[in-house]
């Protein structure tokens, strides 16, 4: 089964994403395939490279960046939720005329229209927030 999963809490306010990436763990892991995570309103921030937890806190930017790097899951932020909380990929920076970019490494910025296609493209669609 193709699963797709959206993320719309914000990484250290609210357990969403945790148990979305603890989900799509347990959902490759039983031989389902989720091709696309899609990060939306304060799930946006779940992609910065530049969150610094406590040593003695998980780390869910390096989760998610080493689940998208090691089963070639898809990691969209939206693009217009990641410009108002200041989220920007390289091309993007450069395109508002600002001098640096901050989103990690697996994540990629792109628009609604990846969760449209997600949608259409998968079985299911889980969403994860508020």
């Amino acid at each position: 089964m193709k699963i797709g999963v959206v993320v719309s809490a914000g990484p250290y306010t609210h357990e969403s994403s945790d148990t979305a990436y603890n989900f799509v763990k347990a959902a490759i892991a039983a031989g389902h395939e989720v091709p696309r995570v899609f990060f939306y309103h304060d799930g946006v921030n779940v992609g910065t490279r530049l969150s610094v937890p406590p040593q003695d806190d998980r780390n869910i930017q390096v989760n998610w960046s080493a689940l998208a790097k090691e089963h070639g899951t898809d990691l969209v932020i939206c693009i217009a939720a990641a410009q108002r909380r200041g989220l920007l990929d390289e091309n993007e920076a450069q395109r508002q005329g600002k001098d640096a970019d901050n989103i990690a490494e697996g994540f990629r910025i792109s628009g609604l229209g990846q969760l449209i296609e997600m949608g259409i493209q998968t079985d299911r669609l889980v969403t994860f927030g508020e």
